[in-house]
């Protein structure tokens, strides 16, 4: 008893240091955007939202990859471990990929002089959004907590394929989407480079401090429920 509450605290300790790394981190990438990184000379203070845009999109599709990665080692082990954490990431993930969608439609207001367009880019990521919001449905649904993680895997591991879909839309298909790495070179002056560092660092920070506190959470309502079995028989 006394080495689980030791166990306990010291895992309280990583989460405290995560948070603080998080919100220190996240201050400076702030600072970053709008007292660091110069003015854009074409859009103006508007194009500041892709440091928000970029950074949201990058833990989503990484968010997701841990769940395509997690579903690929649960249905080798079949360890519960494994099915808590692709749930937990497929969570953040998508709240970061809505982040994504409706940063990228704040931007595309002035730029395209619409909230939306169904090109290939913006297609796919609607199509993605609706695939991990119906993957958190599925979640609950089948009543053997067995079957419904092996549904799951194997259906985080299936819509994974969008995430390279959207990386290489703008490549493979004609796009009005901005294409920032190109063959030319980035199409960002260096202080701007630095500034999307800054908040990718952040979002990544962020998204680490959520997948815990989501982990915890889950093995929480793991030893609830044995509680309560325990107590039942």
């Amino acid at each position: 008893m006394a080495e689980t509450s030791v166990a306990l605290r010291r895992r309280d300790g990583l989460g405290l240091v995560l948070g603080l790394l998080s919100i220190v981190s996240f201050l400076g990438a702030l600072w970053m955007v709008f007292g660091y990184a110069p003015r854009e000379a074409t859009m103006g203070d508007v194009q500041r939202i892709f440091y928000f845009h970029v950074a949201s999109a990058w833990v989503g599709f990484f968010g997701f990859f841990v769940t395509f990665v997690a579903g690929i080692v649960y249905l080798t082990r079949a360890d519960r471990r494994w099915d808590i954490v692709a749930h937990a990431s497929a969570q953040v993930g998508l709240a970061f990929i809505t982040m994504t969608v409706l940063t990228g439609m704040l931007w595309a207001k002035p730029a395209w002089g619409v909230y939306w367009t169904w090109e290939p880019r913006l297609t796919i990521s609607a199509v993605q959004w609706l695939l991990y919001v119906a993957y958190a449905m599925l979640r609950g649904s089948v009543m053997s907590p067995e079957r419904e993680a092996r549904f799951a895997a194997v259906y985080g591991i299936v819509a994974f394929v969008t995430v390279p879909l959207s990386w290489f839309a703008i490549r493979w298909w004609r796009t009005i989407h901005p294409q920032i790495v190109s063959s030319e070179g980035m199409a960002i002056t260096p202080r701007m480079l630095y500034t999307l560092f800054a908040s990718l660092a952040a979002f990544t920070l962020v998204y680490a401090t959520l997948l815990r506190q989501r982990i915890r959470l889950a093995n929480a309502r793991d030893r609830l429920e044995l509680l309560r079995l325990a107590q039942e028989s």
